[in-house]
């Protein structure tokens, strides 16, 4: 009876040992999937703050955007105008050889 009592300790014995050893494992894989979300994360933060920066990047480059097409659109308003005077005065006043 001792050999089959020795026998039954010896298979405990090494299933918890395995039982162990999967437990260790599985603390290691937790681990480093909580170090791999950690790094995730920041990845993320870091991506984050560069959309806001490029967003308001972009609301900068709008807004010069806009303010150069006014530019733009006033002075060809008055070289129009201008035209049209230089226009009115050579019928006006025609140029003669």
């Amino acid at each position: 009876m001792g050999t089959v009592k020795d026998g039954e300790e010896m298979m405990l014995k090494k299933r918890n040992e395995e039982l162990e050893k999967a437990l260790k494992e599985s603390k290691q894989r937790e681990e480093k999937m909580k170090s791999e979300l950690q790094r995730a994360w920041e990845r993320l933060q870091v991506a984050e703050e560069a959309e806001e920066r490029l967003c308001s990047q972009l609301g900068e480059l709008e807004a010069e955007a806009v303010s150069h097409a006014r530019d733009c659109h006033a002075r060809i308003l008055s070289l129009m105008n201008e035209l049209s005077q230089a226009h009115n005065l050579l019928h006006l006043h025609p140029v003669t050889n």
